[in-house]
């Protein structure tokens, strides 16, 4: 039915908390309706006319009688609330076990083994947002050079180390000693964190951000078109978080302005396929800060950006919009959230909007893709029918 598919991940952009959201104390998340909410409405007229205002209740956005596309949103079937997890679930893994989490640090046996393997002795190894560990340690490790090894309430391993001490390349090397030592552990990712600043008021984090995560248990639907021989664009953090697996084209991006002029570019170069482009600000800049005007303004801007999109789009192509996870900026912690995430379609060649309901798990994307293709996956339930 589409030659092309255009699947944007708006990392950490919940849409109100899941049924399991209390046993993830989460209960009271809804990242979107929040932060609509703190700012006093939000103007996004584009994603209204596509059917927002159908999925949920969100200040400033209106619920159009006509919209142009079609709405629904979607729970996660995973255990967790991570990246890794949300996209491999929309990639068509439903994973039956959780990563493992350490809120209280790393065993010995693991740290151990980090000293053995780098001749460094770690500082940290307790759980904490990127920002507040810096402002905790940054300085000991500019005096000490000893690499600062921090957790979160996700399955990651993440090591921060300031460029002027460390360099990349030295850091990313690090990390993939790291990831062989935690394979027994079921350990989702390890994190390269540099960071530059001269003190703990002015550190911040670079966008040499680097994620090592294991490998996809099972074939995704990228793996399987990939097969076929058609093209599986990722762009953004996507190569990172499937561990290269599947792709044929890849392209890093800073933020999410890149991420959004890159899936343009490949609009010009790709003619059947997928195009999968995450766009990380969301939730990297705003909702692990609590920042809800940043989020607020990230949002619109992508808004404001969509009809470059459309006016790009062929008549056979299909776009689809959603999250990963929630990423609530204004509920007690930094962390992601277990929330439901929105998704919204838009094709040419769709005859009338159609509510797509509320989807049981986000593997329904994946199966879309690949029935859409005509390759069989076995997690989640395809739309496409819906849509014809």
């Amino acid at each position: 039915m589409f030659k092309r598919i255009i699947l944007i991940v708006l990392d950490g952009v919940g849409i109100g908390a899941s049924p399991d959201a209390e046993e993830y104390g989460d209960q009271d998340a809804a990242t979107l309706q929040h932060v609509a909410k703190a700012v006093g409405g939000l103007h996004l007229p584009h994603l209204e006319m596509l059917g927002l205002g159908h999925v949920a209740s969100v200040a400033g956005v209106a619920k159009v009688a006509s919209p142009l596309g079609c709405w629904g949103k979607m729970a996660e079937k995973s255990s967790g609330k991570d990246s890794v997890t949300g996209h491999w679930e929309l990639a068509g893994i439903v994973l039956e076990r959780p990563f493992a989490v350490f809120p209280h640090g790393f065993p010995e046996s693991i740290i151990d083994a980090f000293i053995a393997e780098t001749g460094l002795n770690p500082l940290g190894n307790i759980a904490s947002s990127g920002t507040d560990i810096l402002v905790a340690l940054g300085e000991e490790h500019l005096h000490t050079g000893r690499p600062i090894v921090y957790t979160s309430s996700d399955s990651v391993f993440q090591i921060a180390a300031h460029e002027d001490v460390m360099s990349r390349e030295r850091l990313y090397s690090i990390c993939q000693q790291a990831e062989k030592i935690l394979l027994p552990y079921n350990v989702c990712r390890v994190i390269a964190r540099p960071f530059k600043g001269t003190c703990a008021a002015d550190f911040y984090r670079t966008s040499g951000r680097h994620d090592f995560p294991c490998k996809p248990q099972s074939e995704t639907v990228l793996e399987l078109l990939k097969k076929e021989g058609l093209t599986t664009c990722a762009i953004g953090k996507i190569e990172d978080l499937f561990s290269g697996e599947g792709i044929t084209h890849s392209q890093s991006t800073r933020n999410n302005l890149e991420g959004m002029e890159r899936t343009l570019a490949a609009l010009d170069e790709i003619n059947r396929g997928l195009i999968m482009t995450n766009l990380v600000d969301f939730d990297m800049l705003y909702g692990h800060r609590l920042d809800s005007v940043g989020f607020a303004a990230a949002l619109q801007e992508f808004d404001l950006w969509l009809p470059e999109l459309f006016a790009k789009m062929a008549k056979d192509d299909l776009l689809i919009i959603t999250a990963d996870h929630g990423c609530d900026p204004t509920t007690p912690g930094t962390d992601h959230s277990r929330e439901y995430v929105p998704l919204l379609l838009s094709s040419p060649v769709i005859p009338a909007p159609k509510d797509l309901g509320i989807r049981q798990s986000f593997a329904d994307v994946g199966a879309t893709v690949a029935d859409n293709f005509q390759i069989s996956l076995s997690a989640g339930q395809s739309f496409l029918s819906t849509l014809r």
